[in-house]
């Protein structure tokens, strides 16, 4: 069986393919000036995670110019992007289209089917979890989403990614064989063949 790709976990296991990134979460922008994530990341896969979050008490323009800044060290270096976005979709969106990224992964999606749709037609990946299964207007982007713009997480769940590949394989009516071979082709496409792959 391929090996399983984790996309964005807290809690690395060394068991699956788990790219690193270094970046300044929208938590944390009062006290995190992002020049570490410029001076860091050629020993990283990829920025993150950034974005926008308007559901936290950070100062949004804080927030929005340290999400500028990291779109900037992700274009300039040719790194793929993971962003945290909770609602703030829209300003989120208006950003990204004023950079030429490499990749973006929206981490942790827990969005509606027409958010996931208009992400997607921007080329855009989406990457499900935990969280995914206690939102019904998820599930449904889950169902919907090219299986060619998907990845799959743990974030910060303890539970094990083969049993989110297991759940999610389910939701798509294919085998965790196949899926696990699309989020291979996937990464590959995102991150370029890594050694572990070889």
């Amino acid at each position: 069986m391929t090996r399983f790709v984790n996309i964005h976990t807290h809690r690395p296991t060394g068991d699956a393919i788990e790219p690193t990134s270094t970046g300044v979460h929208p938590w944390h922008v009062e006290h995190d000036d992002c020049e570490h994530v410029s001076s860091d990341i050629a020993t990283y896969d990829a920025v993150g995670e950034t974005g926008l979050d308007f559901a936290c008490n950070s100062d949004r323009s804080k927030q929005r110019a340290a999400f500028v800044r990291q779109l900037q060290i992700a274009e300039e270096t040719g790194k793929p992007v993971v962003i945290h976005c909770v609602k703030a979709f829209e300003p989120v969106m208006e950003e990204l289209a004023r950079h030429n990224l490499r990749a973006v992964i929206f981490h942790g999606f827990i969005g509606s089917p027409e958010q996931a749709e208009r992400a997607v037609a921007r080329g855009y990946y989406l990457s499900f979890g935990e969280r995914t299964f206690a939102s019904p207007k998820t599930i449904e982007a889950l169902r919907h989403v090219p299986i060619g713009q998907m990845f799959l997480e743990t974030d910060d769940s303890p539970v094990a990614i083969e049993e989110i590949y297991g759940r999610v394989a389910d939701l798509r009516g294919i085998t965790v064989d196949r899926l696990s071979e699309e989020m291979l082709r996937n990464y590959e496409k995102v991150f370029g063949r890594d050694e572990q792959l070889a």
